[in-house]
């Protein structure tokens, strides 16, 4: 055996695509390229979802804002995702009404209601109810807000679980045959013998390699550090980092609605239940030109969003209601717009490779509404090298978990019958988090002394066994803030009792 040889730690032979990237979007386009009978491994330096899939607003949303700017065809292709995400994953993407409080200072009314007009009728809207207009003086959605806001207007969009949207992929991709590797760096790519020849450094140190027909860069943050670093080529294209905080406070106020606050420099600010006795709160648009894995809120976001809130809301939360904060960085497509708030969220790909070679297909921009669009859209880019790929077949499939058999109400009514010695809060968790697969996760357990040792919460020990299992998950964070949520209800005693077995 010779030295090249003898270092590597592990070959994964021959693939049709490699996919460097373990976000939304890498996820997705695993997920169809495998469903099309291609051999498929995905490397991600990190944990699936941590660059920037698990920060976002946790929205399926058309954008309602983006109507401004003139992106139609964009905010139809979301509206038209919208429907489709919500058939294939309704245990963790469910229906959410916001309202908007008229604010004649920013827009006008009717230009409120041609956008949504627009926004009603653009996607071809099926399951979600048309927007209508709310006297916010009477009728409870108004209770919260200051007398001066009376008139407003309510409209549909939904809500979405974005980290385990990203496993779900995964986990389906990987049912569908897919090599999935957490925590493997991509180091260097050359073209070798028609094939790029990729080389992954795991978070062990052991270098891995594989042999691919060819390469997607869905890398997000660092789409360019791929390009240039690993595989040493030059792009025509960029991403502009635009940073997005987001606040969690002790949701204040009753019902189920959603709000959508106009603010006084024009951007909308999103308060969004969470959690169940949550309210999410974001998100500011700042340049970041820093690394994207050095991102952090800083004080004057959260002035920024609190004060937000206190224009609205008699009685708005304070800085002392913070339980949590966190920021991400958008890779947005760079258009060279002046405005952060009005840079493009469509995507662009770009393509090194002639028709004799073994291609890269690098990917800026994009949103997480329209990921699985961008995926099917990414394998016809590459259908020139695979002249027998099969068709797109992701429209009309479940996610991992999606197959209920009915409404969630009715699933979740079914599960708590089958598992009435659970208590209906746990096995609602279950039912939201894992859908039909809850099954596999709870098996013939009876009680809470079935499921092993509690961490806290609704956190018990059969719970981490199945995401280590199936999930790839390996570190406390893993487990408490992307597989679930659990870390947002645990106090910290009884989170730092659960780190110190990690």
């Amino acid at each position: 055996m010779n030295a090249t040889v003898s270092r590597i730690g592990r070959d994964h032979g021959d693939v049709d695509v490699a996919v460097i990237g373990g976000g939304i979007n890498g996820a997705g386009i695993a997920r169809d390229a495998a469903g099309r009978g291609l051999k498929v491994l995905l490397c991600e330096k990190d944990d699936f979802a941590e660059g920037t899939s698990s920060r976002s607003g946790k929205l399926i949303h058309g954008g309602l804002r983006y109507l401004e700017y003139y992106e139609f065809r964009l905010v139809r292709e979301a509206l038209i995702e919208r429907e489709v995400l919500l058939a294939s994953a309704p245990h963790i993407i469910w229906p959410m009404r916001f309202v908007l409080p008229h604010s004649p200072e920013q827009r006008p009314a009717w230009l409120v209601r041609t956008g949504l007009f627009l926004y009603d009728h653009l996607g071809g809207r099926k399951q979600l109810p048309p927007s209508r207009a709310v006297d916010l003086a009477h009728e409870p959605e108004g209770a919260p807000l200051r007398e001066e806001f009376r008139r407003g207007v309510e409209y549909s969009d939904c809500w979405v679980d974005d980290a385990r949207l990203v496993i779900l992929n995964l986990v389906d991709a990987a049912r569908k045959g897919a090599t999935i590797l957490p925590r493997t760096r991509a180091v260097s790519a050359r073209r070798e013998n028609g094939a790029w020849h990729l080389e992954m450094r795991a978070a062990n140190g052991e270098l891995q390699i594989v042999r691919a027909r060819a390469l997607v860069n869905a890398a997000g943050p660092w789409v360019q550090d791929v390009v240039q670093g690993v595989a040493g080529l030059n792009s025509a294209h960029h991403v502009r980092l635009v940073k997005g905080s987001h606040l969690v406070v002790p949701k204040f106020w009753s019902g189920s609605q959603a709000y959508l606050l106009q603010n006084t420099d024009r951007r909308v600010i999103f308060v969004n239940p969470y959690e169940s006795d949550l309210a999410l709160i974001g998100t500011t648009d700042i340049v970041h030109n820093g690394r994207a894995e050095d991102v952090a809120v800083d004080d004057g976001e959260v002035d920024y969003l609190l004060a937000v809130l206190d224009r609205y809301f008699r009685a708005a939360p304070g800085k002392g209601d913070i339980v949590h904060a966190f920021s991400g960085v958008r890779p947005l497509y760079d258009d060279n717009a002046d405005n952060p708030s009005a840079v493009t969220r469509d995507y662009v790909f770009e393509v090194h490779g002639a028709a004799d070679q073994p291609p890269l297909l690098s990917i800026f921009g994009g949103k997480i509404t329209t990921f699985r669009r961008l995926a099917e859209q990414a394998l016809e880019r590459l259908a020139p090298w695979f002249p027998q790929l099969a068709p797109a077949w992701t429209a009309g499939a479940c996610l991992p978990g999606g197959d209920l058999g009915g409404p969630f109400e009715q699933f979740l009514i079914d599960l708590a019958r089958d598992y009435q010695g659970l208590p209906r809060e746990l096995v609602a968790h279950y039912a939201r988090l894992y859908g039909s697969s809850a099954r596999d996760l709870l098996g013939t357990a009876r009680s809470p002394n079935d499921l092993g040792r509690h961490f806290g919460g609704t956190f018990y020990e059969r719970e981490l066994f199945y995401l280590r299992e199936r999930e790839w998950a390996v570190t406390a964070a893993d487990v408490l803030d992307r597989r679930t949520k659990h870390g947002l209800h645990l106090t910290r005693s009884e989170r730092e009792a659960f780190e110190l077995q990690f």
